[in-house]
């Protein structure tokens, strides 16, 4: 199986400074209620999907962390700038902000490793800069397309319209994202052994386009809640078997009995 190091993070060579002198999640700002693209139902149930979908075999789950809608600081020149994806994932660092808390940003100087991807969901506000198409002004901060491509050097990023139902996947190579045509509505990350791909199907009661995590086996990881049906479904079909093994066990010593008593012989 191919894997990948975390991608340490360098702060640059003039802002060597040691943790304690940095800004930290306490002191940045973790929500703007004036930010555009607040989150509706899509932003919510969506990337729940992909949370409970995501298990790359070789990183143990408390070596995974992955986030919703949350800060993302990325620039120690500008301590304050930050970007928040609609659901990302880091591999190699602990689930758990130094393995025993929450975190309320990911603080790219504190955490010293990047997201290996990201997902924006299309939305009507935020739809230029999602997808690289907006300029900025000089004195601006820099829009996420250059956040993600050019600053943090993001291996994969996956924008999804829930409108057209288009999953577009851009892959960092040479310096730039490439994009990644989906084949049959999938895309394979062969880094993580994982692929990400529109399945049509019922999630929290709603049948439409999801967009959802399939292993090398083009099977669709299954969430907790379809691993309980499914549990229950071979607990149902052993205990039906075992049944079946009964009766067919009860036939057999009855005819064995009435064969018997055929010969006069009084089964015991």
């Amino acid at each position: 199986m191919l894997s990948i190091p975390p991608k340490k993070w360098i702060p640059p060579t003039d802002l060597q400074l040691s943790k304690a002198q940095l800004p930290t999640r306490y002191d940045l700002p973790s929500e703007d209620p004036e930010e555009p693209g607040l989150p509706d139902d899509f932003h919510y149930y969506q990337p729940q999907l992909l949370r409970e979908t995501f298990c790359p075999p070789d990183y143990p789950p408390e070596q995974i962390y992955v986030a919703t809608d949350l800060n993302l600081y990325y620039d120690l020149q500008h301590s304050t700038w930050y970007k928040r994806p609609d659901w990302f994932a880091v591999l190699g660092v602990p689930r758990f902000y130094e393995g025993r808390e929450l975190r309320y940003s990911y603080v790219i100087w504190q955490e010293e490793v990047a997201p290996f991807l990201v997902v924006e969901l299309l939305s009507e506000g935020t739809e230029s800069e999602d997808l690289g198409q907006t300029v900025r002004d000089i004195k601006q901060p820099p829009t996420k397309w250059q956040v993600y491509e050019q600053i943090l050097q993001i291996p994969y990023y996956i924008v999804f319209s829930r409108i057209s139902n288009e999953l577009r996947v851009f892959h960092w190579q040479a310096g730039r994202y490439q994009a990644l045509p989906p084949h049959e509505g999938r895309v394979w990350l062969p880094e993580i052994q994982l692929g990400i791909g529109l399945w049509l199907g019922d999630y929290q009661g709603l049948e439409r386009q999801w967009l959802r995590w399939y292993n090398a086996q083009h099977q669709w990881i299954p969430t907790p809640v379809e691993r309980e049906q499914q549990r229950t479904q071979q607990e149902r079909q052993r205990a039906e078997q075992e049944h079946q093994r009964a009766e067919q066990e009860y036939q057999r010593a009855e005819q064995l009995a009435a064969q018997l008593r055929a010969l006069g012989i009084e089964p015991k």
